[in-house]
């Protein structure tokens, strides 16, 4: 090239990526309404609203779970039955039971002619009807009832049943009295747990509580009157179980039922008292207990051990009507 030729400017230089080139340094047009810029990915909105969530909830800790929980939940909320376990810390345990069934337990004072027995018994109707064991009652000539407000009433045998140890008594001129409700001793399983109340050793109105040991348990006791043992001035029941006497000589007229064996304390005077389920319903008459050191042929010790027995409410429900007309099965 010489100095005379004219000056040209150099061809421009084109690279086959230079429009790839221009459209990365060139700022991206704006999108139409309702358009994507192409090449540009989508924005991933499920993912980053849940981070968002995500992040509140971070912040917001357990107030933000319940605020969601109550949200989620609305106007159709299911109901849930509370717990057992929780119940007696809702005051539904063995203190609601006992503060519900107490006023329809009485305490019996039986005179006969060999002394007085002292037992318990259950309110059935407003208008006095009390069941108790036939033992409590057996051949007395006057009944005394305490209620569960300290008054004494006076009341007649009205029936009894010899062969299911058990009988009904009336209040006279009663009414409006609080009765208990029957359960159905068909539904008691093994490790329910129970209340006892009743009258051990003349302590009214005393509550205790446990589980079903067993059922179905064969318990024979007398169906002679003032069979009674007197130890320590207080009746001492017979009765066998297991092939042994307890509480004295059962003697040669005696009788067999099924029973709810329950290790709720028993003792002397809970006889005709009640057993109940934790839905304050009697599920059973609390008829025979087998006191320490009470071994066969021997009777000179007292006191619950943990070994008591009920007759099922349902064997009192079968009976009622023939107590009623003044006698059971085996008058």
């Amino acid at each position: 090239m010489t100095e005379n030729q004219p000056q040209y400017p150099a061809p421009p230089v084109h690279s086959p990526y230079a429009h790839f080139e221009e459209q990365a340094q060139a700022p991206a047009p704006a999108p139409a309404p309702g358009h994507r810029a192409e090449g540009r990915p989508r924005a991933k909105r499920p993912v980053a609203l849940l981070a968002a969530v995500a992040l509140v909830a971070a912040v917001a800790g357990g107030g933000a779970a319940a605020l969601v929980g109550e949200l989620a939940g609305g106007s159709h909320g299911t109901s849930q039955s509370t717990p057992v376990q929780n119940a007696s810390a809702k005051g539904t345990g063995v203190a609601a039971v006992a503060s519900a069934v107490g006023p329809s337990i009485v305490e019996i004072k039986a005179a006969t002619s060999s002394g007085q027995s002292t037992g318990s018994g259950v309110i059935i109707t407003g208008g006095g009807e009390v069941i108790t064991n036939n033992h409590v009652v057996a051949g007395a000539d006057t009944v005394k009832v305490t209620l569960s407000d300290g008054s004494t009433k006076t009341a007649k045998v009205v029936g009894t049943d010899p062969d299911k140890d058990l009988a009904l008594i009336k209040i006279q001129d009663a009414k409006g009295l609080k009765a208990a409700a029957l359960g159905d001793s068909g539904k008691v399983r093994v490790g329910d747990q129970v209340v006892a109340i009743g009258s051990p050793e003349g302590l009214t109105g005393t509550v205790t509580s446990g589980i079903v040991s067993a059922l179905n348990r064969d318990v024979t006791v007398s169906k002679e009157q003032g069979r009674a043992q007197q130890e320590r001035g207080v009746p001492q029941w017979p009765f066998e179980f297991g092939g042994n006497q307890y509480n004295g000589d059962t003697g040669s007229s005696k009788t067999t039922y099924k029973a709810i064996q329950t290790d709720a304390s028993l003792n002397p005077g809970n006889s005709g008292g009640a057993l109940i389920n934790m839905n304050g319903e009697i599920i059973g008459i609390n008829s025979a207990m087998k006191p320490a050191g009470s071994a066969s042929g021997a009777g000179d010790a007292a006191g619950s051990i943990g070994l008591g027995f009920a007759i099922p409410v349902n064997t009192v429900k079968a009976d009622l009507a023939k107590l009623r007309a003044g006698g059971g099965s085996g008058s």
